[in-house]
């Protein structure tokens, strides 16, 4: 065998003995480092439940487990005196709307006012022509002068026994005859101008000059917006909270804000949604506010104790009812059923807990009723 194949032969055999010995990519030892006894003893780790007892030291966060308990957050709160309101949905509604149509037959002759115009009650919105009812009127007028004469003579002569007392009875006749037939005209004359019955905004007027208007034909409709309303329904439940004469305030869609009271509460409920029409009349003497618009109104109750509480901490049980979780001394869980009082921009006012009560800010959707956990308490409620 030659030098060079012995030579090749023996770099293999040490190659392979090479990795064969565990030496080849690290050494074992830097693997698998030997355990320090006293690492553990150099950093001890407080065991003890956050807020389990007084001076404990706090080591686990809310919403964690510590020495077999769930960790929570709380604060104490105490109730105070807020005025409640019922929030109910509504619209503006005009105090009354009236189409105004022609007593009598009748060319239009004239249109004084606008369709939008605000007028006054007694403004002429529709002069019809009078034709005739001028002329019969003048005619009527004559007849009762020249009744009035002979009923003058007839009462004299009967009274000097010249003439029967029936001649005096039927004169007498003959002249309330020609003062009904003067009033009858009068009446029909003046039905040739409709006029406004009250203020109010002209909001429809489909008469025209020349068209002729039959008896009940529309010549315009009237709008009476000052005082305005503003219309909402009212739960069964709630109905008792509200009371005629009593302040409201209303919120229109477009961020209007107006203030009244109430004018009326509905005796009886709507068959369909057992609901109570109740209305808030606001002044309107701009004729700013529109008909129809979407609005919130606000009826204040009187005032009961109630929680000021963040909406985060409120929460629903089995049953789909809204509470919050409260935890008494000894770190036992309750869920409370609460009735949202009022919203403000400070938070939600909540009744329906005790007078003082421990809530549980942080980790309550982790916790469930008659579960005991550890307490971390926050500052008070400021």
């Amino acid at each position: 065998m030659k030098k060079s194949h012995l030579t090749a032969i023996g770099m293999t055999l040490a190659v392979v003995a090479w990795i064969a010995s565990g030496q080849f990519g690290g050494h074992p030892a830097d693997a698998e480092a030997p355990s320090n006894p006293g690492a553990a003893d150099a950093h001890p780790v407080d065991a003890h439940p956050v807020g389990a007892a007084a001076g404990e030291t706090a080591a686990a966060a809310p919403g964690t487990v510590a020495g077999g308990r769930m960790t929570v957050r709380a604060r104490a709160s105490v109730a105070m005196p807020r005025a409640g309101e019922i929030t109910l949905r509504g619209r503006t509604e005009a105090l009354r709307t009236v189409a105004l149509k022609a007593e009598t037959e009748g060319r239009v002759v004239g249109l004084p006012v606008e369709k939008g115009a605000l007028v006054r009650e007694g403004t002429v919105i529709c002069r019809l022509a009078t034709d005739d009812r001028a002329a019969t009127l003048a005619q009527a007028r004559a007849t009762l002068r020249q009744r009035e004469l002979e009923n003058s003579a007839a009462t004299q002569l009967a009274a000097k026994g010249f003439t029967s007392q029936t001649r005096a009875a039927e004169s007498a006749a003959q002249l309330d005859g020609a003062k009904a037939m003067v009033q009858r005209m009068e009446v029909e004359l003046s039905r040739a101008e409709i006029r406004a019955p009250f203020d109010g905004v002209v909001e429809e007027r489909p008469a025209e000059i020349g068209a002729l208007l039959m008896k009940g034909a529309p010549c315009a409709t009237l709008v009476d917006s000052d005082p305005m309303l503003v219309v909402g329904d009212v739960a069964e439940r709630d109905v008792a909270l509200v009371r005629v004469g009593q302040e409201g305030r209303a919120r229109l869609i477009d961020g209007t804000e107006v203030a009244g009271h109430i004018r009326f509460v509905a005796r009886t409920a709507q068959a369909s949604t057992r609901t109570f029409r109740v209305e808030l009349e606001v002044p309107n003497p701009d004729a700013s506010l529109k008909s129809g618009i979407s609005a919130d109104v606000g009826v204040p109750t009187p005032a009961i104790a109630a929680h000021l509480v963040s909406p985060a901490i409120l929460g629903l049980d089995d049953a789909g009812l809204v509470g919050v979780r409260t935890v008494d001394a000894a770190g036992v869980v309750a869920f409370v059923p609460v009735t949202p009082v009022a919203s403000t921009p400070e938070g939600m006012w909540i009744a329906g807990l005790p007078e003082r009560v421990t809530l549980i800010t942080v980790g309550q959707d982790y916790v469930r009723a008659g579960e005991t956990v550890s307490v971390v308490m926050e500052g008070p409620q400021s």
